[in-house]
């Protein structure tokens, strides 16, 4: 994790999505659903992952998932994704959510993951992810 000049943590990698879930994505507690989250960070991936393989993709594997913090309703949710590596016919990405509550200046990282997808045909076959 990097750290600003103000020696405050920031994000590694690219804004690829940025969203404020509302109470129809609360779970029973009344927290963000670690589901709608999750799934979030999919298509923010999944955009990022399909423009590399030039194509269709799908998603194999969350090598990791990490909640630190819960989610509050109205907060300003960033997804920023990061390229590990390609494969011959993956991509591996981290993937990190940063929140700020409404009426706060300070930004948290509140969920570390990696996700890995790989590149498909039409048919669902796995095909090389071009050079």
């Amino acid at each position: 994790m990097e750290k600003k000049e103000d020696n405050q943590p920031c994000p590694e990698g690219e804004l690829t999505l940025k969203l404020i879930p509302t109470r129809a994505d609360c779970n029973i507690h009344g927290d963000i659903s670690g589901g709608w989250v999750v799934s979030q960070m999919d298509h923010a991936a999944e955009s990022v992952a399909s423009r590399l393989a030039q194509g269709r993709i799908a998603n194999v594997a969350l090598e990791s998932v990490v909640f630190m913090s819960p989610i509050r309703i109205g907060a300003e949710v960033c997804i920023y994704t990061n390229l590990l590596e390609i494969g011959t016919s993956s991509i591996r990405m981290a993937i990190e959510v940063w929140t700020r509550n409404p009426r706060e200046e300070i930004r948290r990282k509140v969920v570390d993951a990696i996700f890995v997808y790989v590149a498909i045909d039409g048919q669902g076959r796995i095909r090389q992810v071009p050079k």
